[in-house]
């Protein structure tokens, strides 16, 4: 067990963000195939808001206290029986399943990789799982050079990191987002395209459109989708809903090995994360709100 005090984010039942606690911790020593990580700092995603708020309980519910979030970055601080790809002391990059609002994260070895020197701490802690679920949506498409993409909500960072993945491999990318993004997208090499009213007949004038990659969902969305594809055309959504499930646009979920392929990526410099605003974990009701209402233009981070 580590050796200092310890503190993380739980929750009781569902409610809006003011339900989260700032409570004592108790990590345990990583069992066979597990890793312990000191947490340098956590990624905010959509889906904690919506998970403590109860959005997924009849397919998804959580056993209280529930301990949100799906990302970090830290250092190794111990290991179980095993694990030889990270050592003590390494600084590594985690995807988690739930539960990395907290100090010390014990997690599966699968979901851990190294942390490249090139990363900052802020980068390496937005990739999981927002960006690798950007790249899941590109890759399922199978988006190649010549393509013509479309990407909903381009300027998130979901469909900001489908953007520079797609432009990467030579595809032609059309993105909507808010007025105030749309050089924020140009200059990530997209089309930028104002959502809301007359929408389709903007995106009629870049037809034919071979792919769409949903990072918003809803049913406003997917009636756009069903618009714009011509026949042949494919679509995957990063948001499972009612609405796509209705119109059979799979709802990508992405594999462990997806998080290392993304972080090469970021290395290289393909892809980056914008980050929109930082909280002490302490502070995740205050992080999770702003997420909820704020319209934050990058992701949220917080810093344990």
């Amino acid at each position: 067990m580590s050796n200092d005090t310890s503190n993380r984010i739980a929750y009781y039942r569902y409610g809006s963000p003011e339900v989260l606690c700032w409570e004592p911790d108790e990590p345990s020593d990583p069992r066979a195939g597990e890793v312990r990580i000191r947490q340098e700092m956590i990624g905010v995603n959509p889906v904690d808001w919506k998970m403590v708020a109860g959005y997924f309980r009849h397919t998804d519910r959580v056993p209280f206290p529930h301990v949100p979030g799906w990302a970090g970055t830290g250092v190794v601080e111990a290991v179980g029986t095993g694990v030889t790809h990270v050592r003590i002391g390494d600084p590594v990059i985690a995807g988690a399943r739930g539960g990395a609002f907290r100090e010390d994260l014990v997690v599966d070895a699968s979901l851990v990789v190294s942390r490249p020197d090139s990363l900052s701490i802020e980068q390496a802690a937005g990739l999981p799982s927002s960006a690798v679920a950007g790249y899941s949506l590109v890759e399922n498409l199978g988006v190649t050079a010549g393509d013509t993409l479309l990407v909903h909500g381009a300027a998130g960072s979901v469909g900001s990191a489908a953007v520079q993945i797609a432009v990467s491999r030579g595809a032609r990318v059309i993105g909507t987002a808010s007025a105030g993004n749309h050089d924020y997208l140009r200059s990530l090499g997209a089309v930028a395209v104002e959502y809301g009213p007359g929408l389709l007949d903007s995106l009629g004038r870049h037809r034919p459109i071979d792919a769409v990659a949903d990072a918003v969902g809803g049913r406003e969305t997917v009636a756009v989708t069903r618009e714009v594809l011509g026949a042949g055309g494919r679509a995957v959504t990063a948001w499972g809903d009612p609405h796509s499930d209705a119109a059979g646009i799979p709802w990508v979920r992405h594999p462990a090995d997806e998080l290392e392929q993304t972080v090469a990526l970021a290395a290289q410099g393909v892809v980056s994360v914008r980050i929109g605003a930082t909280f002490p974990l302490a502070r995740a009701a205050d992080a999770l709100t702003f997420s909820q209402t704020g319209h934050p233009a990058g992701k949220i981070l917080l810093v344990p």
